[in-house]
């Protein structure tokens, strides 16, 4: 099980900060240009922890080599029934230098583009290295 996916699963998002690389590439299942860097990356998956309820994974495939990884997922956003898969790329050092997020079906994809715009100004704030504001 690879490090990323274990701390998905158990809700640690200091440990997932952890195993980004400085230069990580954050691709998003709803916005086009990808986002650059350690900060703003740990920052949107810190986000998705907070939108993505009952998160699951359901199957792991990880490449001969191991430095890419698709975790398929099933979770809920605003009631609704995610699937979805992370893809991520580990750099030479074994940390995640690209993560890409693809989810279906398009009303769940939806839901998750409206969920994490409104932690949006939050997510750039913890980028920038404001003090996060703790959830209800």
């Amino acid at each position: 099980m690879h490090p990323f996916r274990r701390a998905v699963e158990a809700g640690d998002v200091a440990a997932l900060e952890s195993l980004f690389a400085e230069d990580a590439v954050f691709t998003s299942p709803v916005v086009f240009k990808p986002y650059e860097g350690k900060a703003i990356t740990a920052a949107i998956v810190r986000g998705a922890a907070r939108v993505f309820q009952d998160i699951r994974y359901v199957r792991e495939i990880v490449s001969v080599d191991g430095r890419d990884h698709a975790l398929v997922f099933k979770a809920t956003v605003n009631g609704l029934q995610v699937h979805g898969c992370d893809f991520l790329h580990l750099d030479e050092d074994g940390l995640i230098d690209d993560l890409t997020v693809m989810v279906r079906p398009l009303s769940a994809a939806t839901a998750l583009a409206e969920a994490m715009g409104a932690q949006f100004d939050r997510i750039q704030q913890e980028a920038l290295g404001a003090q996060p504001v703790e959830s209800p």
